[in-house]
């Protein structure tokens, strides 16, 4: 049994000896010295676009939070507007409450309908009761019938 055995550790142990032999292990270590070469490239390229990928994304990030604050900034602005618009439009329905009703029907009869009853609408009832009085019946049923009809399409629960 020994004699089998001896055999191929020989074979293990055998350098290269012919020259086909250096040649394939010459080939051999150039390919894997070139598959070596090509992994290193492909490793800085993917660590380049690693690095193009977080700057990008900290742009983004940046533009997003300026996006952000604009956005904040501009929803305020939208709010100081509408709450002024809103005191205007309260600050002159109190004006035509405070008139007398026979002049605030006046103005009334020259306003769209939509328009007057916008501000009848906001009036106490009594205000708007003594300008509708002093309005043309035409006006005053115009105005009427879009009051009666403003909240016509609000879901009844």
């Amino acid at each position: 049994m020994a004699s089998i055995q001896e055999p191929e550790v020989r074979a293990e142990n055998k350098e290269p000896t012919s020259e086909t032999d250096r040649e394939r292990m010459s080939k051999m270590l150039r390919s894997f010295q070139e598959r070596e070469t090509r992994l290193a490239e492909r490793e800085d390229q993917i660590e380049m676009r690693m690095k193009a990928l977080t700057v990008a994304d900290e742009q983004i990030e940046r533009r997003l939070s300026n996006l952000q604050q604009a956005e904040e900034s501009l929803r305020e602005l939208l709010a100081l507007a509408n709450t002024a618009a809103e005191d205007d439009l309260t600050r002159l329905t109190s004006v035509y409450e405070n008139m007398k009703p026979k002049d605030a029907a006046a103005l009334f009869e020259e306003m769209e309908p939509a328009f007057a009853a916008g501000f009848l609408g906001r009036m106490r009832p009594n205000s708007a009761a003594g300008i509708l009085a002093g309005l043309s019946p035409q006006v005053a049923y115009s105005i009427s019938v879009i009051l009666a009809g403003r909240n016509a399409d609000v879901p009844k629960g």
